[in-house]
């Protein structure tokens, strides 16, 4: 047992050595500077940062009225997942459940894709040297970890907020396991979204295999996609139901994605954060515990202004849009 315990010591480190190189010899790749011009034109092209949201990983914008663009942010390291984003995506999330401002999220991938997944370079000391002097201390802290990561994302499902995933090229591994947990997902033709972790040896543990089954509705299919880590196409995709639209490219996809999140920005806070909520709820629990939660939620929100203020504006052939909602 001290023997196989001493090789698997030594394997780690060896593994640990070879992604260092790799680091290092990637981080000297994109430290090449950029010329006078093409810095002047990247500091006009800058969008505004949302008040509150600074972010290491994240680039966070009031994209219109009510509506905030969360971009994934590290284009040159293909949006990678290291320490910050785990950290900072949670605390991003949180400030946004709280602003009352805010009504609808879209989120995306600066760059040419969406994201390439867990930065393993920048993570290698956490998952292949982990903190500990026997197994049960080992794996106290892989708990941990495990349940902090899982927060990154599950912040995102509890957030009241409607969030809309706007994906363009790879979309792997804990991509998909962010895009699942989002409300609504949006597409370009050159999406590819896959299931990565069992090639790199592990299984899926950050909300994959507990939220695609019920995305997609086909067991069969997530089984596959799992076990053999295969791509899935934006046709499929489509098909499958994990997408609701297929753009031809990314400013088309994020021009609807913002176009959606405006719309529903525009409606009742009361009306739309209430049926996030239920939805959510009803999806883990059975149809009768669903209904007694929807009658006990609405025996308080049908008390609202909002729905005599939608209800005039009907009667009044007034647009919808015109109504103004008190923030929440």
């Amino acid at each position: 047992m001290a023997v196989a315990m001493a090789a698997s010591r030594s394997l780690r480190n060896l593994l640990m050595r070879r992604l260092t190189v790799r680091a290092q010899q990637d981080f000297s790749v994109s430290l090449r500077p950029l010329s006078s011009a093409a810095q002047e034109q990247a500091s006009r092209a800058a969008p505004c940062e949302a008040s509150g949201h600074s972010y290491e990983s994240l680039l966070v914008t009031p994209a219109e009225k009510h509506i905030l663009h969360v971009q994934l942010n590290r284009p040159d390291k293909r949006n990678a997942m290291n320490k910050a984003f785990w950290r900072e995506m949670v605390e991003c999330f949180n400030k946004i459940a709280q602003d009352s401002d805010c009504r609808a999220v879209v989120i995306s991938g600066a760059g040419k894709m969406f994201s390439s997944g867990i930065d393993l370079m920048d993570l290698a000391s956490n998952l292949l040297q982990p903190e500990g002097d026997d197994v049960a201390r080992i794996s106290w802290y892989l708990r941990d970890l495990i349940s902090r990561f899982q927060e990154t994302f599950s912040v995102i499902e509890k957030c009241p907020k409607p969030v809309i995933a706007a994906i363009q090229g790879n979309c792997i591994g804990a991509g998909v396991d962010l895009i699942t947990a989002c409300d609504i997902r949006y597409c370009t033709q050159d999406a590819v979204f896959q299931v990565k972790e069992v090639d790199v040896g592990l299984a899926a543990d950050v909300g994959t295999l507990q939220r695609l089954p019920k995305i997609i509705g086909n067991q069969s299919l997530v089984n596959e996609l799992a076990f053999t880590c295969r791509k899935m196409m934006a046709d499929e995709a489509l098909s499958s139901g994990l997408v609701s639209r297929v753009f031809p490219d990314k400013e088309l996809m994020l021009d609807s994605a913002l176009a959606l999140a405006a719309e529903i920005a525009s409606k009742s806070p009361v009306a739309v954060q209430s049926t996030k909520i239920n939805l959510l709820y009803s999806r883990d629990h059975p149809v009768a515990e669903g209904l007694n939660y929807m009658a006990t939620w609405n025996m308080s929100m049908l008390q609202t202004q909002d729905i005599v203020k939608s209800v005039q504006a009907m009667m009044e052939k007034k647009d919808a849009k015109s109504v103004t909602f008190s923030k929440l």
